[in-house]
């Protein structure tokens, strides 16, 4: 049987007050994931991006939302996602992690974390979630950051 994980959201931003690497750099705030206590980003610190939820156009967020619910494939990803991208402005052409996201039945499931465009492999996971804690939290994610 596969262990089912904790998904939850908490604000969070790319600097803290007192870290010197904040002047002159975009201090993205963001809705971070936390998997069983511990912070996507901060797992994935050392990639420089930033998760691709929370933050952002009200249409961007709402984007982001539907792929993460899979009610909208990505158009050129497919079943794959853009998890964490560009702090300085979320575009995909800069780089970004992806996963690819399944639903069975009442889990979902991450997987196949992948540094973009390179398509390198990341070693974390795979992720299962109930279907209603991952829904409520994905829902919850919007206007973390507020509307930019």
């Amino acid at each position: 049987m596969k262990i089912l994980n904790y998904l939850e959201t908490r604000p969070a931003s790319r600097y803290d007050e007192f870290d010197p690497n904040q002047d002159g750099n975009k201090n993205t705030k963001f809705a971070d994931l936390i998997i069983d206590g511990r912070s996507l980003y901060q797992m994935l610190r050392k990639h420089d991006m930033v998760p691709s939820l929370g933050w952002g156009s009200e249409e961007h967020q709402r984007n982001m939302i539907d792929y993460f619910l899979l009610n909208k494939q990505h158009e050129y990803l497919y079943f794959r996602y853009p998890m964490l991208v560009c702090p300085w402005c979320g575009d995909e052409e800069c780089g970004f992690i992806s996963v690819y996201i399944q639903r069975e039945n009442d889990i979902i499931i991450w997987q196949d974390f992948k540094v973009e465009p390179s398509a390198k492999s990341i070693n974390i996971g795979p992720f299962y979630f109930k279907w209603d804690n991952y829904k409520r939290v994905i829902n919850d994610t919007f206007r973390t950051a507020g509307i930019q």
